[in-house]
């Protein structure tokens, strides 16, 4: 599968201080059984020995180095350098199973209007497999709707056209979390998601070190909902449907500040969701 007819991807793995697991991720790629993609590492101001680890690779990989910004500049900056038609991230504490960019690339070729995949995954919590809840289960085809709630795409999972980076934007840098939910809605209210069912990725956690185990995401979940229903770019229906999530997740993060005696950061979201219910009423 190198032959120059099938479509160059870049993977890109960004990485801060992963040192101690990083190696796993990077080999989990070049074990693929399709060989025509490059491999962009973005060491995101690293302090460990992630720039010894790298160096082992030689020309097997393409590294950026940059001062500590964030994973959503880590992977934009892994996307301006790319040069494929096809962007494959993979988180670094994640892996791939060795057909994942080969099945992946191949769905593209049959459904040449399909622009975003993804496939189902292994999870592993400290070092045992767990199952998914019923909520997490993931879907094929308009998924914005159920994607509200929470994010039902995986980074390591998906393999997008570079093309529709053009169109939606790429990641938000303010976002210091849930960068990716932001994204999603992005490209979901407008286009299919598609679903290969079959488990290609090795999602693990557990470990301290997860931005996903911080307290008040729902913070950054909010900023992103309120960023797309702002935009006036959602259907009637969407719009309700978001505007409904946006003052659940409002009232509920507003109860959690007022636990922390976060008093004026909860008068604040409180505020911020009846006026989200204003225009639910109205």
């Amino acid at each position: 599968m190198i032959c120059q007819r099938y479509p160059f991807v870049s993977v890109i793995i960004p990485s801060y201080n992963r040192g101690w697991i990083l190696k796993e991720a990077i080999d989990s790629v070049l074990v693929q059984d399709y060989k025509h993609f490059e491999l962009i590492i973005i060491d995101d101001g690293s302090t460990d020995n992630t720039r010894d680890i790298l160096k082992t690779y030689g020309g097997q990989i393409k590294t950026i180095t940059q001062s500590n910004k964030g994973v959503s500049a880590a992977r934009n900056a892994g996307i301006a350098s790319s040069t494929g038609s096809l962007i494959a991230f993979l988180d670094s504490d994640d892996l791939w199973l060795p057909k994942k960019l080969s099945r992946q690339v191949e769905f593209f070729i049959s459904n040449p209007d399909a622009v975003i995949c993804q496939t189902e995954e292994i999870w592993i919590r400290n070092g045992k497999r767990v199952n998914p809840k019923i909520k997490h289960k993931k879907i094929s085809g308009d998924i914005f709707e159920p994607s509200l709630s929470l994010c039902l795409i995986s980074p390591s999972a998906v393999m997008i056209k570079k093309s529709l980076f053009d169109d939606v934007g790429i990641f938000d840098e303010e976002l210091f979390a849930c960068e990716d939910y932001d994204l999603w809605l992005r490209i979901s209210y407008k286009y299919r998601v598609e679903l290969i069912d079959i488990s290609l990725v090795v999602k693990r956690g557990g470990h301290n070190d997860q931005i996903s185990k911080m307290p008040g995401l729902d913070k950054y979940r909010i900023k992103a909902l309120k960023k797309i229903i702002d935009g006036n770019l959602l259907s009637e229906k969407q719009e309700k449907n978001a505007v409904k999530i946006l003052k659940e997740k409002c009232l509920i993060y507003a109860g959690g500040c007022k636990k922390r005696n976060r008093t004026k950061e909860a008068e604040f979201y409180t505020d911020l969701a009846n006026k989200v219910n204003f225009l639910i009423q109205h």
